[in-house]
């Protein structure tokens, strides 16, 4: 496939971001503002509650990372407006302010002195505003590097490593060259093939910042007694796809970055990439955080390879879910979007697969639905560091 001259239609945002949906978003700071936050999305048709459990009394670098993912989840370009729901005022002018910078409408409003009814009526109004306004957006033809591609696997069994992982190296390996800015992560399934991942970083800068990431990993299991990942890593469900180790599973994880992408750059949970290339991020195996954490970086369309089969979703980033396994095609065909079991028949060779798996890209880019958009998969899990006060 020939990327030279590839485009696509986007959002463009007011910061030069460019997005593939156009969501307004209901956003509650904390956990007691849920209930207002989907009040207001019911009575507003088009917009969108991202309900969640945490925001109250968490501290010190937890409570940067919540701030941080939800200023990251309004300000991906792939969400027009938010209305931001808090139970204390200040909290809510501080997410919404950070959402603010990028030049998006975001209004916010807190519950306490007004109670829940005043609220829903005040945050309804401004959502009907914004919902309004975003509908008139329309999308323009942009350049293939404007688009930020996010990848993460689940359920990995035999065929990931050896199928749809290597399908996401392959695709990345061909945006790479475009100046696409493009993310991996998942710490802990790196274990084992670490030093793999260490030498394809750009330069000693990023590879010890690197190492940094996977270190401090390490230290939680060291500072809580635990002497391996048996607990959680190989998963039962990989366990029962044919990985025996989580070193099995991390040289299959780590195909996704393909053979000729260099790591560019480190990024710690959250944080948005400052420039094109392949970015590490820090985080967590569990599906729902790691593409949660990808959302707030600002990724717009994320890649899913799946062995067992996965049905994460995320309410604002597309999840373009693809297998190499027969069985999982068959049983749970309705979560995949790109089917690569022609792989393991000889039927394809890998270009031919990371070239469907492209196609695929640029039409959810363009604005088709993915099976988790149409399923209503909209799994919104924040990362938390430690216990609240």
């Amino acid at each position: 496939m020939d990327l030279s001259k590839a485009s696509f239609w986007g959002y463009k945002r007011e910061n030069g971001r460019v997005g593939v949906r156009n969501h307004v978003v209901i956003l509650p700071v904390d956990d007691i503002s849920n209930a207002a936050a989907e009040a207001v999305a019911n009575n507003i048709k088009g917009t969108m509650a991202l309900p969640h459990p945490y925001g109250r009394l968490q501290f010190g670098a937890d409570l940067d990372l919540h701030f941080r993912t939800l200023i990251g989840t309004g300000s991906n370009p792939n969400v027009a407006a938010v209305v931001v729901i808090c139970i204390e005022e200040q909290w809510g002018k501080k997410v919404a302010d950070g959402i603010a910078a990028t030049g998006k409408p975001v209004a916010y409003f807190g519950i306490e002195q007004h109670g829940d009814h005043d609220t829903i009526m005040r945050a309804s109004k401004a959502a009907k505003e914004f919902v309004q306004w975003a509908s008139e957006r329309r999308r323009e033809e942009r350049p293939l590097k404007e688009l930020w591609v996010s990848t993460k696997c689940g359920e990995s069994d035999t065929t990931s490593g050896c199928g749809s992982n290597p399908t996401v190296g392959n695709a990345f390996d061909k945006l790479y060259p475009q100046g696409n800015t493009l993310c991996f992560g998942e710490t802990t399934e790196l274990t084992g093939g670490e030093h793999l991942v260490a030498a394809r970083c750009r330069d000693d800068k990023v590879r010890a910042r690197f190492q940094f990431m996977f270190d401090r990993y390490q230290e939680v299991i060291e500072r809580h007694k635990t002497s391996d990942l048996s607990d959680s890593q190989p998963t039962k469900g990989n366990i029962e796809g044919g990985l025996t180790t989580i070193e099995e599973k991390a040289l299959g994880n780590i195909q996704k970055i393909g053979r000729k992408c260099i790591v560019d750059g480190v990024l710690d949970k959250a944080e948005a990439p400052t420039g094109p290339g392949l970015w590490f991020m820090d985080s967590s195996s569990a599906a729902a955080e790691m593409v949660t954490l990808c959302a707030a970086s600002g990724f717009a369309v994320h890649l899913f390879p799946t062995g067992q089969g996965n049905v994460i979703g995320n309410p604002i980033l597309p999840v373009i879910k693809l297998c190499a396994n027969p069985r999982t095609v068959r049983t749970m065909g309705e979560h995949i979007d790109v089917d690569v079991t022609g792989l393991l028949r000889k039927e394809m060779t890998p270009d031919q697969a990371g070239d469907k798996l492209l196609e695929c890209m640029f039409r959810t880019a363009n604005g088709r639905l993915t099976s988790a958009e149409a399923l209503g998969h909209r799994e919104f899990v924040l990362t938390r560091l430690y216990a609240s006060a």
